[in-house]
């Protein structure tokens, strides 16, 4: 059984680890400068060594691929040039949408990925990036599984398996740049498309627009039919502005389904799975039909069925009896509560709480101001402790 690559996003250390501790096969990341999320956390260049030794650790070695994939102008050229070179023994491969920056990568010998930023939807435009010198390409996605996989037996391809769809051509929306001059292509897209909107006759009446944010898309979800997508080289996770609880659900569940063929329960409930981190519904894109009214989203923000609440951080960890020390901050905990232990090092961790103490008495609740000490798996002074709520 074909098992195609799992590329998770990283926005940042503690995504990071979650995506590798969760089973992703290779991550993609970007850093303060030519990012197409700009708006996300991102990596410094002084942060690749220490992610490289991370990655390479694993066995078998976790790939890091590194997205350049804005437009550039001629005075970032220079400082594009630069960034190449010191970047390059530390990447598999960079992602790119911008010739120039091609050209840079050929110059300096290193691997690289066209963006889905170029939308790429024919086998012309296919073998003129693999003479190139393109080792892959992340493809347009408006299109369906039939036109992938013909253009599959060109070159290699990576495709989109959850996340965030843009209702317009992926990165080339005018919407952010014209309302508030913040350039989609520049990565800095604020997303109106998902803001309630009203519609004005001449008179000056209103309607507002309530059955559908027109502009705004569900989050794709390929989960039910992921087997029709095993001849793809990579199957990539979008959201490197997410947050790690949702890194951690949508690797593992996707890992589950590649790693084995899921029966039709599994598909239910890992779709249940799905619904408790971040999104706006699930929709299956262009793969299986042109999309429909149906594949608008109906909310402005999320509809995740469960929620978090900082409590607190973790002043100490005793090792030898597996406690963590804990000032609440915020809130309460009770026995049987669920949380999520997350840190820069730690990434993220689950956890039923089973036994508590205060001051060496065990309890069973622990209040707003109490320091209380939590049975817990490894975790760090620093580590933030959240408490998961159902919405």
């Amino acid at each position: 059984m074909k098992k195609p690559e799992l590329l998770a996003p990283a926005g940042d250390f503690k995504s990071l680890i979650t995506a590798i501790n969760a089973g992703a096969d290779a991550v993609y990341l970007g850093l303060k400068e030519f990012s197409m999320r700009a708006r996300a956390k991102n990596f410094k260049i002084s942060d690749l060594p220490k992610i490289k030794k991370l990655t390479d650790s694993k066995k078998p070695k976790i790939k890091l691929y590194l997205t350049l994939n804005t437009i550039i102008y001629d005075n970032e050229l220079k400082k594009a040039e630069s960034i190449i070179k010191k970047v390059k023994p530390y990447v598999n491969a960079i992602i790119c949408s911008d010739i120039s920056i091609m050209l840079l990568c050929k110059k300096y010998k290193i691997p690289f990925h066209i963006s889905t930023q170029c939308s790429v939807s024919n086998s012309e435009t296919a073998k003129f990036y693999k003479k190139l010198g393109a080792e892959r390409i992340v493809l347009a996605r408006e299109l369906n599984i039939k036109q992938i996989k013909k253009i599959s037996k060109i070159i290699p391809v990576e495709v989109f398996a959850h996340g965030a769809l843009c209702v317009s051509i992926s990165g080339r929306c005018f919407l952010s740049q014209h309302l508030f001059n913040e350039s989609a292509n520049r990565g800095r897209c604020i997303q109106p498309c998902r803001r309630y909107y009203y519609v004005k006759d001449e008179q000056g009446k209103e309607l507002k627009i309530d059955n559908h944010h027109i502009f705004s898309a569900k989050d794709l979800c390929t989960l039910p039919f992921i087997e029709k997508l095993r001849f793809v080289a990579s199957l990539k996770i979008e959201g490197r502005s997410r947050e790690p609880e949702y890194i951690d659900s949508v690797v593992r569940i996707y890992r589950k389904a590649i790693n084995k063929k899921l029966t039709k329960k599994e598909i239910e409930n890992s779709l249940k799975e799905l619904q408790k981190v971040y999104n706006k519904g699930f929709s299956s894109g262009f793969y299986i039909k042109m999309p429909t009214s149906d594949d608008f989203s109906d909310v402005q923000n999320s509809k995740a069925t469960q929620k978090k609440q900082f409590i607190g951080k973790i002043s100490h960890y005793y090792k030898k009896i597996n406690v963590g020390l804990l000032k609440i901050n915020t809130g309460n905990l009770k026995l049987n509560d669920n949380i999520l232990i997350i840190g820069k090092t730690t990434g993220l961790k689950r956890h039923q709480i089973k036994s508590m103490q205060i001051n060496h008495k065990l309890v069973k609740k622990a209040r707003k101001g109490e320091e209380v000490g939590i049975k817990m798996p490894f975790c760090r002074k620093g580590d933030e402790i959240y408490l998961i709520i159902k919405n």
